[in-house]
């Protein structure tokens, strides 16, 4: 009876896990559909009237404002995550961001309706925000307080590896459709199918999140009544200080995170003249060595704690950045290749141990809100203008060393915040 209670137990966490990565590649293809849509059409079809620096700054300021909108995502799907439950709202962020994207690949260009066109976008990229706001949280804390002691980093990157399995996916369709048709038809129409490919993949998402059962952590709290009435007014009074450096250590990977699979698509293609597929197959194998980094620095964290794996991650983001664009400038596609492995090892790094860490910073009646909120805050602040900051900068001053020495200053402050978290867990996962 006890082994039979084992396996079955073994098993509910292995589904939860697996719903979890399924569902975050689905929530993060359709995100990331829309950054690489950015890199490549979106200043031509809704920005058209503006020199093609100016309509690349436009479309990634558009970009931006998904991310000024996560927070929001965070505190209501935080909110609604500690009072109702992580299920039910994982549910909820999977329709609305399908939804967003599929409305995407429906929008009228400039061309076609004038000014409303990019308004429209701009609306729809909110809600992409609010969704990936509230996203992150629900899956990260069903993997992690599903898992068994002494194994919630390899559990907890289940939840992580969807961001770039997500992106490996929309690179691939994007890919796909982009050398399927002539450059006039992907320009004309072809964009269009990647975000519309999001409905078939939302169905599936929601077949497998509506199976999984809810979070043991939260249905206990549920039983004891113990749910806090305002958790994110509860956890800034409580915990302020691990919301602050849980938010700063996360600039730094998310800010040069999208630098590479944003900016890097865009510089490529606009300023070395690269072609779009080279420059998609750089980021796809960059994103392929994201993932496999992901979950081996989380695995390793479940040994020595989430603490060291983080400072080794952190400190190579600093001396990489440097480094990196010396050898994309080559415009040789080996050595734009051996400067992305390298980065993307420092992002797996600083992401794979992110789950664990953030539930162990927090308790479990605020924990979907602190760790929520501190997420989208990190996401504003590093990865929202990461791509408009360095092409602003590559444009004004016409040269790399300009982004790379701001890669250097958000890795700095990233690596001085994870110096302030604590050597063991601060709380318990399992309820309190």
């Amino acid at each position: 009876m006890v082994l039979e209670q084992e396996v079955n137990t073994a098993g509910r966490i292995r589904r939860v896990a697996l719903a979890s990565a399924i569902g975050t590649t689905i929530e993060w293809y359709d995100y990331f559909a829309y950054s690489t849509a950015t890199a490549l059409v979106f200043n031509k079809l809704f920005f058209p009237s503006l020199s093609p620096a100016s309509g690349t700054l436009a479309a990634f300021a558009t970009l931006g404002v998904g991310f000024v909108a996560r927070p929001l995502g965070g505190i209501v799907w935080g909110h609604f995550g500690d009072r109702v439950g992580r299920k039910a709202m994982l549910v909820a962020s999977l329709v609305l961001m399908g939804l967003a994207t599929a409305g995407v690949g429906v929008l009228p260009t400039y061309h076609q309706a004038g000014v409303i066109a990019p308004v429209l976008l701009v609306v729809l990229r909110v809600l992409q925000g609010i969704s990936a706001g509230g996203e992150w949280g629900g899956a990260a804390l069903m993997a992690v307080e599903h898992a068994p002691e002494g194994k919630r980093g390899r559990y907890g990157s289940f939840s992580q590896i969807g961001v770039p399995a997500g992106l490996i996916l929309a690179q691939l369709v994007f890919f796909l459709v982009n050398n399927s048709l002539s450059t006039e038809d992907f320009r004309s129409w072809g964009w269009r199918i990647p975000f519309l490919v999001s409905l078939v993949l939302v169905a599936v998402g929601l077949v497998i999140r509506l199976r999984v059962e809810e979070s043991p952590v939260f249905a206990k709290l549920r039983s004891t009544g113990e749910r806090s009435r305002l958790p994110i007014v509860e956890v800034l009074r409580a915990r302020p200080k691990q919301v602050l450096a849980a938010a700063v250590s996360f600039i730094a990977n998310t800010a040069l995170g999208y630098i590479f699979f944003a900016y890097l698509l865009s510089y490529g293609t606009s300023v070395l003249k690269l072609s779009s597929t080279t420059m998609l197959v750089v980021v796809i194998v960059g994103s392929v060595v994201w993932l496999v980094s992901i979950v081996a620095a989380a695995i390793w964290s479940d040994s020595v704690g989430r603490k060291p794996v983080y400072l080794a991650g952190s400190v190579l983001l600093v001396v990489w950045s440097i480094p990196f664009f010396l050898l994309v400038d080559t415009a040789q596609p080996w050595l734009l290749i051996v400067a992305v492995v390298v980065l993307n090892v420092g992002l797996g790094a600083t992401y794979g141990p992110q789950s664990a860490l953030f539930s162990e910073l927090f308790e479990s009646r605020f924990r979907y809100s602190g760790s929520s909120f501190a997420y989208a805050v990190g996401a504003v602040l590093g990865g929202g203008f990461a791509p408009l900051i360095a092409a602003a900068l590559q444009s004004s001053t016409g040269t790399s060393l300009s982004v790379s020495l701001y890669m250097v200053g958000v890795g700095v402050l990233s690596l001085l915040a994870v110096l302030a978290f604590p050597r063991k867990p601060l709380v318990p996962v399992t309820a309190e």
